[in-house]
């Protein structure tokens, strides 16, 4: 088999340790591989690197484990060039599974060109995603505190939110606050109200005689809401943060809000997941196939099998999933037709399926091309089916596969 790269290394990288494998294949054909283990603190790694460069390596290839691997990913990549390999692509030989074997073994992989890397944004775009991250994690984070704070409310028989919209309103916040002070009187926490919810103070006095006490309840309340506070300004610190790093791309970032249904915190996150180098996906279709966002290609004896989808990255899933169920109720959109017109045939699943894919196809576009996203409106769907040559060659279509040869002249 064709050598392709005749000086290249295998790390096997683990939590504390990192077994490095350096295989060179001489002039003469001859393959000599020298195995050392290296830890994996700052001082270890920099031996590891200066170690590889005195035997000229040209190319690294890591299996991506956990989030060990970044570490060492990120002291090499300056001076080499690093191969983040998936692991289910590097299953290592039965019977020879030691780390000693699993470099080696990845090095031989790396040399004859029978992997591939996976995707690795650069720097800047990997900070901007450990914010966005970080983000996500503490908005979850806030919605169970807010969660555990209705249970305990409906544990006191208070049914605020059977009448106000939101238990965290601005009336709702008030009126907790009161409770937590210890006002025990329902028409007066019921004039706490404000706007709309001022309309239905009977119904809300009536909902907030429960058996709330501020010495028990109150105390578990304050501290849930104190949480509360502390994630919101989690939030707007890393709002802040995430606004700093996407400022030197800010026109494109504009752009990409223009897509029904994201906004600023899903552009932010498509940037992060993604990048703005849309050369690492040759077409659209790379890039849905990356992400895990299109249908699978499963075919075996002319039968069609499971054609589900891959896992792919879950963060971009999840931001594709929200900005789907927005732009699904859009007015008079494409993407809210086409939500439609998939969900009368497939069901609401696949419809969101369908609408994610929408989007990440007008994100590629918008990136690669520099331009705007034009929405085709919410009747092309209707104007597509009314097209007289789509008819005209529909029924030819037809004709045709029913054995007649169909030979068409305009009417006089």
């Amino acid at each position: 088999m064709k050598v392709l790269f005749p000086r290249c290394a295998g790390l096997d990288v683990h939590r504390d340790t990192v077994v490095a494998a350096v295989r060179i294949q001489a002039g003469s054909g001859k393959t000599t591989t020298e195995v050392r283990t290296f830890e994996t603190t700052g001082g270890a790694l920099g031996r590891l690197s200066d170690w590889l460069t005195e035997n000229r390596v040209a190319l690294v290839g890591m299996e991506s484990t956990g989030v060990y691997w970044k570490p060492v990913f990120q002291i090499l990549e300056d001076r080499f060039e690093c191969w983040l390999l998936n692991a289910a692509h590097v299953h290592n030989v039965p019977g020879r599974k030691t780390d000693v074997a699993d470099a080696a073994w990845i090095a031989d992989l790396v040399a004859h060109g029978l992997v591939r890397a996976s995707f690795v944004p650069p720097k800047p775009f990997r900070d901007l995603r450990d914010l966005t991250r970080a983000r996500r994690t503490v908005v979850e984070e806030k919605t169970r505190e807010v969660q555990r704070l209705e249970k305990l409310m409906q544990d006191a028989g208070v049914k605020l939110t059977s009448v106000a919209s939101k238990l965290l309103g601005v009336s709702g916040r008030a009126i907790l606050e009161k409770m937590i002070e210890g006002e025990r009187n329902p028409q007066y926490l019921a004039e706490l109200a404000r706007g709309r919810l001022r309309g239905k103070i009977p119904q809300l006095a009536e909902a907030l005689a429960g058996t709330f006490r501020s010495g028990h309840h109150g105390f578990l309340a304050a501290q849930l809401l104190e949480r509360i506070d502390l994630c919101d300004e989690q939030i707007t610190d890393l709002d802040h943060r995430i606004e700093v790093m996407i400022a030197p791309f800010r026109s494109t970032v504009d752009r990409i809000q223009t897509i029904t249904g994201v906004a600023a915190v899903t552009a932010a996150i498509l940037v992060a997941e993604v990048g703005l180098d849309m050369s690492r996906f040759p077409t659209a279709g790379h890039l849905a196939s990356w992400a895990g966002i299109c249908p699978g290609n499963n075919t075996s004896g002319g039968k069609r099998l499971s054609g589900r989808t891959r896992h792919g990255n879950k963060w971009l899933r999840t931001a594709l999933t929200e900005a789907a169920h927005a732009a699904a109720r859009s007015k008079n959109t494409y993407l809210a037709s086409h939500h439609a017109q998939v969900r009368g045939r497939r069901g609401v699943q696949k419809a969101i399926g369908a609408t994610r894919h929408d989007i990440l196809i007008a994100y590629w576009h918008i990136v690669k091309n520099d331009t705007d996203y034009h929405d085709l409106g919410g009747d092309w769907h209707a104007r597509r089916r009314r097209n007289p040559e789509r008819r005209k060659n529909t029924l030819v279509t037809e004709l045709e596969k029913l054995g007649y040869t169909v030979d068409i002249k305009p009417a006089a």
